[in-house]
Order: C-alpha cells, then sequence, then structure tokens
C-alpha cells in the first residue's frame, strides 16, 4: 500500500526536502544534535515559517494539516536527514494541548510559531512503555493541584518552556480510568530537571516533582478523564517514529548501496558479490514492506483514531525490527569505516536504534498487536 499524496503535499514535501538538503547538511546536524540544548534554535524558526511545525496541525488547532498523511510525510522527510530538532516533542505534547483550554490553546499557537517549546511526560521507571502505569500523583488542595512523582526520558524536558504531565488523581496503577494531564512550567517551584544528551543526538530529561504546585487552568481537559487525550497524542507519535524510521532506512540502504559500488576489495568491487547483493536486496525488500506498514497506519488514523492502535503496532514493530536490520547490515557491510564518528551512516544506524526504543520497542509492540487482537 502507498500512500495517496495530494498537489499540497507534494509541494510540502519538496519545500522540507529543498531545506534539509541545502541547509541541513550532516556536520550542520552534528553540531546542533550534539550542542547542550541539542538542537538549533535558528534551524527550528526556519522550519517554522515554512510551515513544517504547522502542518503537524489541523486548523482548529491554529496548523493547517494534522492528518495521519500528513505526519507521515513530514517525519519520513524528517528522517532522511536524520533532523535533530524537537518536532517528536512537539507532536505529542502539542497534540495534547490542543484538547486543551483557551490558555493551552494560545500556547499551541505560540508553538506553532516556532516561539515556545512543549514536551510530553508520561513514561516512569518500571512503566515497561505503558501509559496507563502512572506512579506519579496529582492531589487538590484548595483551587490548586499539588503533583509529586517523576517521569523519564523526556524529549527536551531541560528546554522546553511547558510540560505536559500525565498523573494520578484517583484510582490505583495500572488503570486507564484516574489519569489527568496538566500543562507544568519547566520554572514550576519543585521541579528538578536532569538533563542530557542522547546517544543518536538530541535532548533528553529526567523529572522529579517535590510537592509542584499549579493552579487550576493547568489541568488539561477534565480530572480523571486524561488517557483518550493522552493515548491520541502518543498514538500520533508512534505513526512519526514509524514514518522517520523509513526515512533513515531509505538513505541509510542508498548510502549502503553506493559504498558497495566504491568500495574495492581483491581488486574488485565489493558490491559485484553476490552474497553482498542479496543481502542488500533483502534489506530493501523489507523497507517496502515497512512502508506499506506505515501507509496502513496513516490511513487508519485519518479514518478512525480509535480503532487505529493495532495497526499502529504493526507498523511500530515492523519498522522496528526492519531499522535494526538495516541498520546492522550497513555497518558490516561499511565495515571499520561504519564505526566512525565522521562516517553519516554511523549516525542513521544509532538513529534507528534509537527509535525501536521510543514509544516502545518491537517486542512491546508484538505483544500489543496479539492483545489487540484478542479483543
Amino acid at each position: 500500500m502507498q500512500l495517496a499524496y495530494n498537489d499540497d503535499h507534494r509541494m510540502l514535501s519538496e519545500t522540507l526536502e529543498r531545506f534539509v538538503t541545502r541547509e541541513y547538511a550532516f556536520e550542520t546536524r552534528d553540531a546542533a544534535a550534539n550542542s547542550e540544548s541539542g538542537y538549533s534554535p535558528e534551524l527550528w524558526s526556519q522550519f517554522a515559517e515554512l510551515g513544517i511545525i504547522g502542518a503537524l496541525f489541523d486548523e482548529d488547532a491554529g496548523g493547517f494539516g494534522g492528518r495521519g498523511t500528513d505526519i507521515a510525510l513530514i517525519f519520513e522527510g524528517i528522517g532522511k536527514g536524520i533532523v535533530a530538532e524537537p518536532f517528536h516533542a512537539v507532536l505529542r505534547g502539542g497534540s495534547c494541548l490542543a484538547a486543551g483550554n483557551e490558555e493551552q490553546r494560545a500556547l499551541l499557537e505560540s508553538v506553532i510559531a516556532g516561539e515556545s517549546l512543549v514536551t510530553l511526560a508520561y513514561c516512569e521507571a518500571g512503566s515497561d512503555y505503558a501509559a496507563d502505569r502512572v506512579g506519579t500523583s496529582a492531589t487538590r488542595d484548595g483551587d490548586a493541584w499539588v503533583i509529586d512523582g517523576g517521569k523519564i526520558a523526556v524529549p527536551f524536558g531541560g528546554v522546553a518552556d511547558h510540560i505536559v504531565v500525565s498523573a494520578r488523581t484517583s484510582g490505583d496503577a495500572p488503570g486507564r480510568g484516574g489519569i489527568s494531564l496538566f500543562v507544568v512550567p519547566r520554572s514550576a517551584e519543585g521541579l528538578k530537571i536532569d538533563t542530557y544528551l542522547n546517544v543518536d543526538g538530541g535532548a533528553s530529561a529526567d523529572l522529579a516533582f517535590d510537592k509542584v504546585r499549579v493552579d487550576a487552568n493547568a489541568l488539561l481537559g477534565s480530572a480523571d478523564d486524561g488517557y483518550e487525550i493522552l493515548d491520541g497524542a502518543l498514538s500520533r507519535g508512534l505513526l512519526a517514529l514509524s514514518a522517520e524510521s523509513l526515512g533513515v532506512m531509505s538513505v541509510t540502504a542508498d548510502m549502503t548501496v553506493d559504498y558497495l559500488r566504491e568500495r574495492k576489495q581483491f581488486g574488485v568491487h565489493i558490491g559485484s558479490f553476490q552474497a553482498l547483493q542479496h543481502r542488500i536486496v533483502e534489506v530493501v525488500i523489507g523497507i517496502e514492506q515497512a512502508r506499506s506498514a506505515v501507509a496502513n497506519a496513516a490511513s487508519a488514523l485519518d479514518e478512525n483514531a480509535a480503532t487505529a492502535a493495532r495497526t499502529l503496532s504493526a507498523a511500530k514493530y515492523t519498522t522496528g525490527h526492519t531499522g535494526r536490520r538495516t541498520a546492522e547490515e550497513a555497518i558490516q557491510m561499511f565495515g571499520g569505516n561504519g564505526m566512525i564518528w565522521e562516517v553519516p551512516v554511523a549516525h542513521y544506524a544509532k538513529r534507528l536504534v534509537m527509535i525501536d526504543h521510543e514509544l516502545g520497542d518491537e517486542d512491546y509492540h508484538l505483544q500489543r498487536y496479539i492483545a489487540l487482537g484478542d479483543g
């Protein structure tokens, strides 16, 4: 299955591809990804001016896209340049803000304009990727809420202006009921942020909430009923990761084919070795199968987001499995050259490995796929 892109999609894709090709050289990306903030604010502003951020959200949220096809198109393009800027953080956090009150939706408009950053903090130590295993608590104190607990691996949690936080306001974990979402400013008193750079570039943070007090307007949606909003944001995040993996894999395969054509051993190009030809062909076939899985997921998200979960898990599993194999084959065929920092293929391979572990690895999504089928 292939996604059917219209003229607007093709124009957006060409704009993104031109910008990444012209302005996002590997050296530029490497410097941004390994800077203290994990990204380039200047490049982020340019992405906003081009409308790339706005295309992730629908008109009601202040954007002009927001469908599964838009997300798939943009993140495949981002993957081709292993773009380090906080697209995933903004998509997940912004998708939650779109369901919020007037103040929170105004914040989303600022995010789309590239003026503010928002991210989503849902994962906790020992939660095994499950969004309903929430130990962080929020209790009422008059007109305010007091948050206690911790979150891990929050993308750009150290530089985001606001953080959408899942917390349990009633019931016990695991359980979808009793989960609420709060929009917490990074500067909130009692919030401790431990930042670090990821091995594939970009920044993340672990958060500790010690009696963090927020006012009533910080509640996003209704108390105890935040899971549906959270699940919708994570669904969009799963599609984005799967589509990004496609872009990363396609460039990794192209670089590997080019290397096989150029590298000589025993006086001949190693691309002439039949064993290597068979291996790279299997990689390319796997990528096309993954492309169909992503197209199915994008279509399912457009048609009925509530029933798209199983298709999204299929896409995440397929891209995770194929991405890992693509990375392994590329490094093996490049040999020692594939481990050199200055050679881009090593960074593409690392990104593929890391994508598999975001929002659930292939083992998690295979089990989820099976469980959803049984249900």
